[in-house]
């Protein structure tokens, strides 16, 4: 069985919740502290040994570029200042990973998104992690999903818990156990349900590992919920293939620390949880928020 080396980072929206900030940045540059969310999603598939990465952009994000490429000038006004410290920041989204980049002309939902990868992907398994999701370096889960894969095949979800009343917000998964706690059979997936049609409180998290029997599904899958190519639909129909067709999804269960950054409330919930656990700016701002009145 092919190893999992390519990541896929689908990048090519707009980020209008986010307006008027996004008005001329991309959303995957806004800062987590002083660094970008979309840096976080790189460094952890370099981390689990994807170090082929593939960014599926469109117009407007010439930034997100920018800050993976070699910026001489600021590295040399740094050198000239003896700033090591700065210039090993500076290089250091520079030197995390082989990048790529591909534009999706039109945005046709995710499963149009990861179409896109398929001349770079090829025969390939390989990764997509979403941007809106930062996973706590201290719980990784890639590695657990690529165990999954070499062990069974197919394709590979995470799956999170989460309040029944939350589901509908999520891609939602009918799941049977296996003979391990952790990973799941999946049986059927329902993109965003009504709470009381949703079969299970597992939704689906922004990391997939897919085998690349994916993109022939993708290129039969008809537009679905919002008029979009839905990848849940191309994983339903995936999970009841044979194994021997690419066929199969399992989900493999993440309890660790994961970081919402899709909406503006859960954004700031992140910058404020990531920053109190600095060493270097940690103390001090913990102390000043318990000395807060926020009563108004």
């Amino acid at each position: 069985m092919k190893g999992v080396r390519a990541a896929v980072i689908p990048a090519a929206g707009l980020g209008t919740r986010f307006l008027p900030a996004t008005k001329a940045m991309p959303k995957e540059m806004l800062p987590v502290v002083d660094k970008p969310a979309i840096q976080f999603v790189v460094e952890e598939a370099v981390a689990a040994g994807l170090d082929d990465v593939l960014f599926i952009t469109s117009r407007g994000k010439r930034a997100l570029e920018d800050h993976f490429d070699r910026n001489t000038e600021l590295e040399v006004a740094l050198q000239e200042k003896n700033d090591s410290d700065r210039l090993a920041l500076t290089q250091e989204s520079t030197d995390l990973a082989r990048i790529h980049y591909v534009r999706q002309g039109q945005a046709l939902g995710l499963g149009h998104a990861i179409l896109m990868a398929e001349n770079h992907v090829g025969d390939q398994p390989f990764a997509v992690l979403l941007g809106d999701d930062l996973i706590d370096e201290r719980d990784p889960i890639l590695p657990r999903m690529i165990e999954v894969r070499e062990k069974f095949g197919g394709s590979v979800i995470c799956l999170m818990q989460v309040p029944q009343e939350d589901i509908s917000l999520y891609g939602c998964a009918a799941v049977a156990p296996t003979d391990n706690d952790d990973v799941l059979e999946v049986t059927d997936l329902i993109e965003k349900p009504a709470v009381a049609d949703a079969p299970s409180n597992y939704a689906i998290i922004g990391r997939y590992l897919l085998d690349p029997a994916v993109f022939e599904v993708l290129h039969r899958t008809k537009p679905g919920r919002g008029g979009e190519i839905q990848l849940t639909d191309a994983l339903l129909e995936l999970s009841k293939m044979s194994p021997e067709t690419g066929g199969g999804v399992r989900g493999v269960v993440f309890t660790g620390r994961r970081y919402d950054t899709g909406d503006k409330l859960s954004y700031l919930k992140a910058v404020i949880r990531l920053a109190t656990e600095r060493e270097d700016i940690g103390p001090e701002l913990r102390t000043w928020l318990a000395e807060q009145d926020f009563s108004g």
